[in-house]
């Protein structure tokens, strides 16, 4: 049997035997015959040299490790079925590796363009002083950038933590864990204004959340944020594709990173249980300390 039918008889299985969807189907036809054809048509014959050459050759043309890994599943099904069916005596597969996926880098803003961000919502909250939504949108961001909190720990915030009007509050994390985060003047004033805004409706006045809202929750949905920040980005002239309320949370690590806080640091102010979260902004750290050795060493350029 030529490997071309052998294939055949593969898709017959996972369609007969586990129910494989047609597009799941027609991407093993892709991946096994790309392989296929790589081999020389002698696929169901590879031993692992040559299926470790295939997958360098998919590498090579730029595929990126997930694709890679989908390929691989494949080839490893496909060997599997022949060894099941006693058409191998054995698996070349086994001994490979798959291929490392690699953590992507977070999104995140430049200071600059976070400035606009925030100087956009307190110009517009100044220009209206009557605007509620303003008014609630600068308190959001001003003190999102300022904590570096997650979206839902921002939304959800308690009303006490703008009665105390203190530089540090305790907000409580994920696995109910509590952690101190600061406060700028910046946010400690929007929140002010936010809180003059929202007690003139004795239905918010009422609620026990800082951001309160009709909700099932009680308090701003997290989507109405995020929604309401996109729009915020427009106006400030930064594509709201960019933004996001996570992306202001790592605009809060890496730009306290590039201006020499120590990573222990940010990985509390963050509320990450484990220090291998954070290092997902060493990047930042490598560009610091590259740029602290061009601008301070006697030897460089």
């Amino acid at each position: 049997m030529k490997s071309g039918a052998r294939i055949e008889a593969f898709l017959e299985m996972m369609s007969a035997e586990r129910g494989a969807a047609d597009n799941t189907l027609s991407s093993y036809r892709r991946d096994l015959e790309d392989a296929s054809e790589h081999l020389g048509g002698q696929l169901a014959d590879a031993d692992a040299a040559a299926i470790r050459s295939y997958l360098d050759d998919i590498a090579g043309r730029g595929f990126a490790t997930t694709s890679q890994a989908r390929k691989l599943s494949a080839l490893r099904q496909f060997f599997r079925f022949l060894y099941a069916e006693g058409l191998r005596g054995d698996d070349p597969t086994g001994i490979l590796d798959s291929p490392k996926k690699q953590r992507p880098l977070p999104k995140t803003m430049s200071e600059a363009e976070t400035g606009r961000l925030l100087d956009r919502a307190a110009a517009e909250a100044a220009a209206d002083g009557d605007s509620f939504a303003a008014a609630r949108l600068h308190a959001l961001v001003e003190v999102l950038y300022a904590t570096g909190l997650r979206v839902s720990e921002l939304v959800s915030l308690p009303l006490t933590v703008a009665l105390r009007d203190e530089r540090f509050f305790v907000v409580r994390g994920k696995g109910d864990k509590d952690r101190m985060v600061p406060l700028s003047s910046k946010a400690r004033e929007a929140m002010r204004a936010w809180l003059d805004q929202r007690n003139r409706d004795p239905r918010q006045a009422e609620s026990v959340f800082l951001f309160p809202a009709t909700s099932q929750s009680g308090h701003l949905p997290r989507q109405v944020f995020a929604r309401d920040l996109k729009g915020l980005a427009a106006r400030a002239g930064i594509a709201a594709a960019k933004i996001s309320p996570h992306v202001l949370r790592h605009a809060f690590a890496s730009h306290l990173l590039q201006n020499g806080a120590d990573l222990r640091a940010v990985q509390q102010l963050l509320g990450h249980s484990d220090i291998s979260t954070t290092q997902i902004y060493t990047h930042v750290l490598h560009e610091r300390l590259l740029k602290l050795v061009n601008e301070h060493h006697p030897l460089a350029d």
